[in-house]
């Protein structure tokens, strides 16, 4: 934040304005909690919400964010955690990261449990939390909800029929959202990565296996980072609010697309 120089002597005091508040789902470990911390270096009040409490609370340790336990899969939980965060003041932002990936079949081999698993978590509890966010949004005056998609949104590949899906699914959300909530003043933006290295990604998705998970990223010198994309989130969030970023698109630069990433 800019420093302000003193008032001059006899001057009134003029308090700050008070800092805009988010709530990011899915703080407790990668790009989750890379946006928590790169939103609270830029000054914002910052509700991280996840399941896994231990992190969270670590994580509000080391940045002052405030930690709330939450699952997106579950409606009660929701509505526990809407009443909560609500009740303590404005929201100004949703970041809709809690996702994820399981498998990587080929639709002839899919199990039926791991897409049910990814709409519920991706698609269902992007959904869940924005209905229930949005009354708060618009009464703040000038909310903004982002959803934390992917390139697989863009491009089908072999073994991605699933994961393709609820990312497609999701911007298909953010793009009627978007028509439907500019009269209430609600930003809609969609920020898609490519290849990302996170400590968890990868390995949830291919089932624990180390190996496997270290081959995605094989070759590749400079994969995207957690904080790269968290920082593509802030700068969305902090651009002015007349400036809707609808889409922003980033891949690591050995990543031309999808499907052809150089690999040394």
């Amino acid at each position: 934040m800019t420093p302000t120089s003193p008032a001059p002597l006899g001057a009134p005091v003029v308090p700050a304005p008070p800092a805009l508040r988010a709530v990011v789902t899915g703080a407790s470990s990668g790009i989750g909690a890379a946006t928590v911390r790169a939103l609270r270096r830029n000054g914002w009040d910052v509700v991280a919400a996840a399941r896994r409490v231990d992190r969270l609370e670590a994580l509000a340790e080391e940045t002052g964010a405030t930690a709330v336990a939450l699952d997106v899969t579950d409606q009660a939980s929701v509505d526990a955690f809407t009443a909560e965060v609500t009740a303590a003041g404005p929201v100004h932002a949703l970041v809709n990261n809690a996702g994820g990936a399981f498998g990587a079949d080929r639709v002839v081999d899919s199990v039926t449990e791991d897409w049910q698993w990814m709409y519920d978590v991706n698609v269902l509890g992007s959904m869940r939390m924005t209905r229930a966010l949005l009354p708060a949004l618009r009464s703040g005056g000038q909310g903004s909800v982002l959803f934390l998609t992917s390139t697989a949104a863009l491009a089908a590949y072999e073994g991605g029929a699933g994961y393709c899906g609820v990312k497609a699914a999701q911007e298909s959300m953010a793009r009627s959202l978007r028509l439907e909530e500019a009269e209430n003043n609600i930003r809609v933006i969609e920020v898609s990565p490519g290849m990302v290295r996170t400590e968890e990604f990868s390995l949830n998705r291919l089932g624990g296996d180390q190996g496997a998970a270290d081959k995605v990223y094989e070759g590749v010198d400079y994969p995207l980072t957690a904080d790269d994309v968290a920082s593509a989130v802030a700068f969305t969030l902090d651009a002015p609010h007349h400036m809707n970023i609808d889409q922003l698109v980033l891949r690591p630069l050995a990543q031309a697309a999808n499907h052809k990433v150089l690999r040394g």
